[in-house]
């Protein structure tokens, strides 16, 4: 039950700062500052979510080991992009090493 409501409320809440804006529209300016900051909402959200499934693949504890296929396909995608640049490389590159990671490990 208190998930349920806790999914609800969540889903209200986003509602009505969705409805918010859409109703004021243009009537509110936002300053510089905060349009910058909010410029990286994506991208902190995207990390929050990404990185505990990275260290912690089973919700318990880390695991910085070689035998972690989230942690060593992150880090090959990781370089890989650091390096060329090229996002489709690096989901290819990256779903390969973990796939065949995973593999060699069972």
């Amino acid at each position: 039950m208190n998930i349920t409501l806790t999914i609800l409320g969540m889903a209200v809440i986003t509602f009505l700062v969705k409805a918010l804006i859409f109703i004021l529209g243009d009537r509110v300016a936002f300053s510089g500052n905060l349009k910058k900051a909010l410029e990286f909402v994506p991208v902190t959200v995207l990390t929050a979510i990404i990185v505990p499934m990275i260290l912690s693949p089973h919700g318990k504890e880390l695991e910085l080991t070689w035998r972690n296929p989230q942690l060593v396909a992150a880090t090959v995608a990781a370089l890989l992009c650091a390096v060329s640049r090229h996002q489709l490389a690096t989901i290819i590159v990256g779903l390969t090493v973990f796939f065949s990671w995973q593999y060699m490990l069972s």
